[in-house]
């Protein structure tokens, strides 16, 4: 009799657990969409879980597409219009995701309208020029920037209003410079500014740290300032920060993923528990740190409240900044 009992209670949790969505079959056709051109911070995002998920938590190789269009706003339309139910597809996102979606720039859709999945990494602003550039420091550009702002050219992974965009109008603003007269080049995605860069198309790129490691070991680019709230660790630690510099500019920048919004919850949770399970792994951390990023952690509730706190902030942002209506 307490066999039976020990059996049919075994039993029973089991399908409570299958019930609860808790044990669910690994997806069969996983993608990542990188909402840009190859290169870049989104492209690394998806490489990243790409490999990361190859050690035992797929069955099949995850692909990576790109969808490039509108710094992320193609991707956000097409994957809740068109394709909102795919348990087997996550979109990178960064902090850029979310200015844009503070200003508008997603059309009709808010942080409301996808599943937020899961941020794996911290990346940071960057001011970025050519190794023969003639600045030798941020003051040096800023400088050069206030004496004749139409003949340095900056080049941003975005329009007016993006985040690269961003990075240095915050930086002209400390500095007491018009940013409204700063020249800018829009490129779709940060590898078509790093290469436009390279190119000598533009003469600075305020772009992200994690893009610049495997330049920096070429000898291509020198980086006259991180944007973070101290020296970042690793290659990037004799560079010194925007704000040793006396600009007080932080941008820091989470990396992650978002799923359509008619996932089922099953789907949904095997993805939020094997990326808890990722978080915590130290070849994971790995990973992260071949790509330039820095540890930074969230899995569903409280990645949505984060995301619905960041846009809040940007749109205070975008409204000092004129992008939007007060």
């Amino acid at each position: 009799m307490l066999l039976k009992k020990t059996l049919f209670a075994a039993a029973t949790a089991v399908l409570a657990t299958l019930a609860a969505g808790v044990v669910h079959a690994a997806p069969e056709k996983p993608e990542c969409i990188a909402p840009a051109k190859p290169g870049g911070g989104f492209d690394l995002t998806c490489k990243l879980v790409q490999s990361a998920l190859q050690n035992g938590y797929l069955d099949a190789p995850m692909r990576v597409t790109y969808m490039p269009g509108g710094i992320g706003a193609v991707a956000y339309n097409t994957v809740i219009a068109n394709r909102p139910a795919e348990a087997g597809t996550v979109v990178a996102f960064s902090g850029g995701s979310f200015l844009n979606l503070a200003i508008g720039k997603f059309g009709k859709y808010t942080e409301k309208d996808v599943k937020w999945v899961a941020a794996v990494g911290a990346d940071y602003g960057a001011v970025i020029v050519k190794a023969d550039s003639p600045y030798q420091s941020l003051k040096d550009l800023i400088e050069a920037t206030r004496a004749n702002p139409g003949k340095i050219v900056y080049g941003a992974g975005g329009s007016v209003g993006s985040q690269d965009w961003m990075k240095s109008a915050l930086i002209a603003k400390q500095a007491d410079v018009n940013y409204r007269s700063m020249r800018y080049v829009a490129f779709e995605g940060g590898g078509e500014a790093m290469t436009a860069l390279m190119g000598g198309h533009v003469q600075a790129y305020t772009g992200d740290a994690s893009e610049v490691a495997a330049h920096l070991k070429g000898g291509r680019v020198r980086v006259l300032a991180v944007l973070a709230p101290e020296r970042l660790p690793g290659e990037l630690a004799a560079i010194p920060t925007a704000i040793e510099q006396g600009y007080k500019v932080d941008w820091t920048i989470a990396r992650g993923y978002y799923m359509g919004p008619k996932v089922t919850d099953a789907d949904y949770q095997w993805w939020t528990a094997a990326f808890d399970k990722m978080l915590a792994s130290p070849e994971f951390d790995k990973l992260r740190q071949e790509r330039g990023l820095f540890p930074f952690a969230l899995t569903g509730q409280k990645l949505e409240d984060y995301v619905s706190k960041e846009v809040k902030r940007y749109a205070e942002l975008a409204r000092e900044f004129g992008l939007i209506a007060q």
